[in-house]
């Protein structure tokens, strides 16, 4: 998942938050989790926090509190307000191999955003640059080639319509039903 005037994330981590602020008097800091469960933030886990310029520094996460999107966290090294509002904006990352494994055609949404989508009929329709969690499914945003009569095609993230993710390959099939494009 990559944000506009974000600094490139390296290949070995993966985007999970954003710092938005501190909380308390203690270094405390608060993250806006792009996380779907507040358990990635375990204490005794390890993150990183990478600043505008790209430079990172490592943390490990002594205590976690999840509040709705927000999680509070408290790491080592980090002891006063001052020092925790300091870290505003920075970018939360954690190593892709620190994650815990997925159920089977099950995917972290890292590994589809850029992935490029094809249909069955072999046309490619363009690449996943964003997705949208909704109540029943996710919706994959494509955002299509230059010439293409629209934009982008919203994809539902359903077995019916998504009927192949090969995440070494980068690529998608789906089978879109009449009306979609």
């Amino acid at each position: 998942m990559k944000f506009s005037n974000s600094p490139e994330i390296p290949d070995d981590l993966i985007l999970i938050g954003k710092v938005v602020g501190a909380h308390g008097i203690r270094g405390a800091i608060r993250v806006y989790s792009y996380a779907e469960s507040p358990e990635i933030f375990a204490p005794g886990g390890d993150i990183c926090l990478i600043d505008p310029a790209g430079q990172s520094v490592a943390y490990r996460i002594v205590w976690a509190a999840a509040h709705k999107q927000v999680v509070r966290l408290a790491l080592t090294g980090l002891d006063t307000r001052e020092a925790a509002q300091a870290l505003a904006g920075r970018q939360v990352c954690m190593a892709k191999l620190a994650l815990p494994p997925l159920a089977p055609e099950t995917y972290y949404w890292s590994d589809l955003i850029g992935m490029a989508v094809h249909t069955v009929a072999g046309e490619y329709l363009g690449q996943v640059v964003q997705i949208i969690p909704t109540g029943a499914n996710d919706v994959y945003v494509v955002k299509t080639p230059a010439g293409h009569p629209v934009e982008e095609v919203l994809v539902p993230a359903i077995a019916s319509v998504v009927l192949e993710i090969d995440v070494p390959q980068r690529r998608m099939q789906v089978d879109l039903p009449e009306g979609l494009i």
